[in-house]
């Protein structure tokens, strides 16, 4: 079972103000309710088109703020008088240009997200994170406010790695470490002792239906069992974007005819976890926290 430390909890006092810069997935969700749970009610700022139906977040206080309104995220925080903010979610597409009007919000940031842009998605993250706390307002990140979605170290649920599974999540992380490296992606999917895909800005679940295809169509053939391993990149912004799984990664990986899942711990968020570990327990696939220095053969 997966349980972080307590002191992994940032401790907000009544007169805190939290904010949830809400994406699409189940983070946003865990987060909110966690917070609220925690006699906070937090303020949602919903990235339109991002968030899922149906969840929790449309009965909260907040507003609806558009990708190309990214300069008005700022004005909007301090409008609402924003303590805290954390950024959960993940953004399916970048701003349509021609779509951003001109502001002095904007004017002020341009530069500094322009020149980010050449860095890719972690250095424009590392921006925004920045000129929120520059302004005064905390950033967390989201295993602050909710500490048991951190991945620890070991199995979770029934199911434990084969010997032969360990060439898999070895080699696994190691590619995941190296296009994290680059900025490229966060996930490799590794079969017989190697990489056979990684992860691009499309994301794990196509990834992960990828290599599907890649079985369907008889690319891998023959080749059976296979892990996904999810890795932070070296030099993440640990209060945004951490490797995540949850139940619907537990499906994917399945469909994908892969037995197993490992994380990196401490460094990934593990959403919904008795539900994933139940789902990965009935469909036989294993969930192990790595720390990088496992070496088993």
């Amino acid at each position: 079972m997966t349980k972080a430390e307590g002191e992994n909890r940032f401790e907000l006092s009544a007169a805190d103000r939290v904010a949830v810069v809400a994406g699409s997935g189940r983070l946003p969700v865990n987060v909110a309710d966690s917070l609220a749970e925690a006699g906070h009610q937090p303020f949602i700022v919903r990235i339109a088109g991002e968030i899922d139906p149906g969840t929790s977040l449309s009965g909260y206080d907040g507003e609806t703020l558009a990708v190309e309104q990214f300069a008005a995220l700022l004005p909007l925080l301090k409008r609402h008088r924003i303590t805290h903010a954390v950024l959960a979610g993940a953004i399916s597409r970048r701003p349509a240009w021609r779509a951003v009007r001109p502001s002095v919000s904007l004017l002020r940031i341009l530069p500094r997200a322009l020149a980010a842009l050449t860095r890719g998605d972690d250095g424009l993250l590392r921006i925004l994170v920045d000129t929120i706390e520059d302004n005064g307002i905390k950033v967390l990140g989201a295993h602050q406010i909710v500490p048991d979605l951190l991945a620890t170290v070991g199995r979770m649920g029934a199911h434990a790695p084969m010997k032969s599974d360990w060439a898999d999540l070895n080699a696994g992380l190691k590619a995941a470490r190296a296009i994290g490296a680059l900025d490229i992606g966060q996930a490799a999917v590794a079969i017989g002792g190697r990489a056979i895909a990684l992860e691009g800005i499309e994301g794990t679940d196509l990834l992960l239906e990828r290599v599907r295809d890649l079985r369907d169509n008889g690319r891998i053939a023959g080749r059976k069992r296979g892990v996904l391993v999810k890795s932070a990149k070296p030099n993440q912004e640990l209060r945004a974007d951490l490797p995540t799984i949850g139940p619907a990664t537990i499906d994917a990986a399945h469909a994908a005819g892969l037995v197993g899942i490992g994380v990196e711990a401490g460094r990934s968020l593990v959403l919904d976890f008795g539900e994933m570990v139940a789902r990965a327990d009935r469909l036989g696939l294993f969930v192990v926290g790595l720390t990088g220095e496992e070496g088993e053969e």
